[in-house]
């Protein structure tokens, strides 16, 4: 079973972000998960431009972007700019008021587009844009900040989410309070990834490598 664990890097140790990255890679992480706040769309500020780009030189694995911000189209090309080809940025369509054409510079700048939907998102709301993605970042927690608790009715609409993946051609993600538990669960059933934060990944005493192993060996 092929599935993906992307290191939400809000949730690193920044005294030491260069040996994070490294011992990350080494441990067989599939992507750099990067939370952009603004302080307005979500009420909190997380990771920076300048993190971003940190990050994007000192690894050799993707970047994921998530832009937790208002009207993201308004700065949409300082992030492009400073990314690689291949590398994916997520929305939220509520930020913005034409998502579409957001989505659309970030598939012409030759990046993979996503969306991020929250908890209180219906899928219908959002039914037209999983023709146009190629990724769909589901909100188990509300978006903001690290350490939360899961919601458990966000289920139901993993569940429509899941049905619509064939129909639609998109891959399907999990954010937010990511245990062991939600991955047995989920990866068999066709979740195509996780990012991971203080729930199973930081903080931990076991070593990256460790616990990427294991989470590999029981799924």
């Amino acid at each position: 079973m092929t599935y993906e664990l992307n290191a939400s890097m809000m949730c690193a140790n920044y005294r030491h972000l260069e040996e994070e990255v490294k011992q990350l890679e080494r441990a067989g992480i599939d992507s750099f998960h990067i939370d952009i706040m603004d302080g307005r769309y979500v009420p909190n500020f997380a990771m920076s431009l300048n993190d971003m780009v940190c990050i994007s030189k000192l690894a050799s694995k993707p970047l994921d972007v998530h832009l937790m911000i208002e009207h993201p189209r308004n700065h949409i090309n300082m992030f492009l700019n400073n990314l690689k080809k291949g590398d994916t940025v997520y929305i939220h369509p509520e930020a913005e008021y034409h998502p579409s054409a957001t989505l659309q510079m970030i598939i012409d700048a030759g990046m993979i587009p996503g969306i991020a939907i929250n908890p209180g998102t219906s899928v219908e709301t959002v039914y037209e844009m999983l023709r146009i993605v190629d990724k769909v970042l589901v909100m188990s927690v509300n978006p903001g900040s690290a350490g939360q608790m899961y919601l458990p009715y966000v289920g139901h609409k993993i569940t429509k989410l899941l049905e619509l993946k064939k129909e639609m051609n998109y891959k399907l993600y999990w954010d937010g309070a990511c245990s062991m538990d939600k991955i047995l669960r989920y990866a068999p059933v066709g979740m195509d990834g996780f990012v991971l934060g203080t729930t199973i990944l930081f903080g931990k005493d076991e070593s990256y490598y460790d616990i990427i192993k294991d989470l590999r060996k029981r799924v």
